[in-house]
């Protein structure tokens, strides 16, 4: 059993993230990115997030995986917040997942958001939709189509909330 802590993202963690997020984005089917993130690019990225968060192995110091969480939407819709999720391939199924989602949960209510939002889960994706299932997130439906894989065929999406 791995030994997770959560914390914000420091510096030092930046190769390490880029990393973890390419291999998502490379894997074309759950990031809506396709474009890899440099070091130069990947560090504004993660800077520009209102929180960017590292998920260590607290007895090795690797980093296992992070979370972005950022506004879903300006104004009067700017209590929703969004955030996405990456683990690193071979740390998953580890419980990795659910300490960066339980972390974001209680991150996005201590920033002043009421809503956790997410607006493109993969329907494939069923290790995630699980995961935030059994934290009490709600699917709000399904939109056919909504997401064009790497390979470039579309997967069905769908949307999530918690109410924070």
């Amino acid at each position: 059993m791995i030994n997770i802590t959560v914390r914000e993202h420091r510096k030092e963690d930046l190769p390490e993230l880029i990393s973890i997020w390419n291999r998502v984005v490379d894997d074309g089917i759950a990031f809506p990115q396709t474009e890899p993130l440099t070091l130069e690019s990947g560090t504004a990225f993660f800077a520009e997030q209102d929180f960017t968060a590292a998920a260590l192995d607290a007895d090795t110091g690797r980093v296992l995986g992070l979370y972005i969480l950022h506004p879903n939407n300006i104004g009067r819709c700017g209590h929703i917040c969004n955030a996405s999720y990456a683990v690193a391939s071979d740390a998953r199924g580890s419980g990795v997942g659910r300490a960066l989602v339980s972390h974001c949960v209680k991150q996005g209510k201590a920033m002043g958001y009421r809503i956790l939002q997410f607006n493109a889960v993969v329907a494939t994706n069923f290790s995630a939709r699980h995961l935030y299932e059994s934290l009490g997130f709600v699917q709000l439906g399904v939109i056919p189509g909504g997401f064009l894989k790497k390979d470039g065929t579309y997967e069905d999406i769908c949307p999530y909330y918690h109410i924070l």
